[in-house]
């Protein structure tokens, strides 16, 4: 499924046409959005060329040979490159995903690059993320307990502790938000798939005694009611996790509770 790819600051040009690598006979070719906030240009596309045979085999892999080889102002965020820590989450070949998990061999063709869409652009690939992470902070997505602290720990049946897989491995990357439609037109208001997956996860966490209050934030028409199950979420998530079933699930026990 194709997104949309323009971030918000949008008319988009045809850029440079950087030199192909000496040499290569491997070459592949990227198609790479820029955006400098501070040379008053309109952000453009540019093409640039890398040898397959000096460079690893996932995008990221590619993006770092630019940087160092062929163009050193080349903007973009990168961190573990193992998929853990979400830092080079961005629009790749018509999808979100992050960049040191999706292998150039997976991609037919041109390698196109953009920002996370429809979020504002710091520069370049880097989407301004301050929004995204105040409202996961609003969810206060840490364990709230009443009763007396344990000496030692607060414990958990399995069976609980299972109940948690699939919601704890998201690592807030922002793929699948900046995936969703009812995200991009009211990301003011709606919390979007990530953070309410969050919030599903402390909400079925067996230890947390904060249940109804919880429950209480999420009750609004636009913080959650404006998912549409349209499940470009899921589609999208590198970690395959399914945040709209999550949401789901928090309906449901918004209407259990009124029972």
């Amino acid at each position: 499924m194709v997104q949309l790819l323009l971030p918000k600051n949008s008319r988009i040009q045809t850029g440079k046409t950087w030199p192909k690598p000496d040499g290569g006979t491997r070459l592949k070719e990227f198609r790479i959005y820029r955006w400098n906030p501070d040379d008053g240009k309109l952000p453009q596309i540019d093409t640039y060329f890398v040898d397959l045979d000096d460079c690893g085999p996932m995008v990221l892999d590619g993006l770092i040979y630019l940087k160092n080889k062929i163009d050193p102002t080349l903007t973009f965020r990168r961190s573990c490159r193992e998929g853990i820590c979400g830092s080079c989450a961005m629009n790749i070949d018509g999808l979100n995903t992050l960049a040191c998990t999706k292998g150039l061999d997976e991609i037919k063709g041109k390698v196109k690059v953009y920002p996370l869409p429809h979020m504002p652009v710091v520069k370049d690939l880097i989407p301004d993320l301050t929004g995204f992470y105040a409202q996961h902070r609003a969810i206060e997505p840490w364990l709230k307990t009443v009763s007396p602290t344990p000496q030692t720990e607060w414990l958990q049946s399995h069976d609980d502790r299972a109940k948690l897989d699939g919601l704890y491995e998201c690592i807030l990357c922002a793929s699948c938000s900046t995936s969703c439609p009812s995200y991009w037109w009211n990301g003011d208001r709606y919390l979007g798939p990530a953070v309410l997956l969050q919030a599903y996860r402390w909400l079925i966490d067996s230890r947390d005694e904060a249940t109804g209050d919880r429950l209480d934030e999420l009750e609004d028409p636009f913080r959650l009611y404006r998912c549409h199950t349209i499940m470009n979420c899921a589609n999208t998530c590198p970690k395959n996790l399914n945040p709209a079933k999550a949401i789901a699930e928090i309906k449901k026990m918004l209407i259990e509770r009124r029972l």
